[in-house]
């Protein structure tokens, strides 16, 4: 598994931005996706993942404005973002997990593989 996350960038509040983590090992539908941010000073969080399509996890700090999603054909999980906050300002890691359930998605270390993480800054 070798993940490439990219989409990031310079957004003012209220904007959207679509995060994109491609797998160079085509091995991605068999994986638990996960989305984890970090800002300066702040420990790593989770922000939201994914598991055999249909199960989807969120943190409260997102929810309703974020939505994950995979496309198994292009190997890639996205990340859309919408309704963006300035706290919402750091680096986003995209993540596989061999295997993940419920809560324990929320934990980065279930997660073996990691992207190296992409930029975004929401401005006021």
């Amino acid at each position: 598994v070798q993940l490439q996350a990219s989409g990031g960038g310079l957004v003012q509040a209220g904007g959207s931005l679509r995060l994109s983590c491609a797998d160079s090992g085509r091995t991605l539908s068999t994986y638990a996706m996960g989305w984890f941010r970090q800002a300066p000073g702040k420990e790593r969080e989770f922000v939201s993942g994914l598991r055999r399509t249909v199960n989807t996890y969120y943190a409260d700090s997102v929810k309703g404005r974020f939505t994950i999603s995979k496309d198994n054909a292009k190997n890639t999980v996205y990340l859309q973002m919408n309704s963006l906050k300035p706290e919402d300002t750091a680096v986003y890691y995209c993540a596989a997990a061999r295997y993940c359930s419920g809560y324990g998605c929320y934990d980065p270390g279930v997660y073996a593989y990691w992207g190296q993480g992409t930029q975004v800054t929401v401005s006021s």
